[in-house]
């Protein structure tokens, strides 16, 4: 496993927030299951496909199926708990998925091993994202393919934002810095367009995205509780304080729930691009 005391989101991906995503499993992955079919379309039967950032691997799980018995997906991540978990889907589901603990800027992939890589919000914590998509350039055969899934900005995520708005007056939180890593890094397109330019990709498509998610009311108590920036502040507080934040946090979030279901938008940039250009 590649990382080092020195890699923050190694740190970070391999503590609380990795556990958090384990154990919220299922739920994430209802919430974020329209993905799964899109980025299982982008891959062709027979295809070897990388997916990074693969986290519990349900958008490599769906890659393999599509991929078929003659192809092979690999899902690549820094977090230890979440590639344990994933091993274990792959193993029950008999699917041809393998799983690397690692970080994918780094990892000493072979050359021109894969026809496709995909990735569910996988791609935004890189340290140095010119060096990370020339890395998984190097990677893919020529003329293969990237079809990947960001964020766009916080202001045009509301429901991604709305417990960190709703508890900010009552707690101090860790600040999202602009140019830094984390969830909303490729919210300018013409920074990921001048990425992969960089990197030696071609053939650059950045198109604007709105995917319907919704999920079980049942569930948001534990994301508005576990994930994100309050996820990280909530276990330092002590039960009556947390208690009360979590009721104004439970609260901003009626606007997104119809009966038992919660229901938002995700506003995404699909990015797509080639590994080098075909010609003739």
């Amino acid at each position: 496993m590649q990382m080092t005391d020195t890699n923050p989101q190694a740190a970070f991906w391999n503590s609380d927030a990795g556990h958090a995503w384990v154990e919220n499993q299922a739920m994430l992955d209802h919430m974020f299951q329209p993905f799964e079919a899109l980025l299982a379309d982008a891959v062709r039967p027979g295809e070897q496909v990388l997916d990074v950032g693969c986290g519990t691997g349900a958008t490599t799980l769906a890659a393999a199926r599509r991929a078929g018995a003659t192809g092979h997906a690999t899902g690549i991540d820094i977090s230890a708990p979440m590639i344990a978990t994933a091993r274990i889907r792959a193993a029950q589901a008999a699917l041809p998925a393998s799983f690397v603990c690692a970080d994918a800027q780094h990892h000493p992939f072979d050359a021109a091993a894969f026809d496709a890589i995909v990735s569910r919000f996988g791609v935004m914590f890189f340290a140095d994202p010119v060096t990370a998509f020339a890395n998984l350039r190097r990677a893919t055969r020529a003329g293969g393919r990237l079809h990947l899934y960001a964020w766009r900005s916080a202001d045009d995520n509301p429901f991604m934002t709305a417990a960190e708005r709703a508890a900010a007056p009552l707690v101090a939180l860790p600040p999202r810095l602009p140019g830094q890593p984390g969830q909303f890094a490729f919210a300018d397109a013409a920074f990921v367009r001048a990425t992969l330019q960089a990197a030696g990709w071609h053939d650059i498509g950045i198109d604007a995205v709105d995917v319907p998610c919704a999920f079980p009311a049942a569930g948001l108590d534990a994301y508005a509780g576990r994930m994100g920036p309050l996820g990280r502040v909530l276990p330092t507080l002590d039960a009556a304080r947390r208690q009360a934040v979590l009721a104004e946090v439970r609260r901003a979030f009626d606007l997104f729930v119809q009966g038992e279901t919660v229901r938002y938008t995700a506003a995404c940039w699909r990015i797509t691009a080639l590994a080098n250009v075909i010609r003739g």
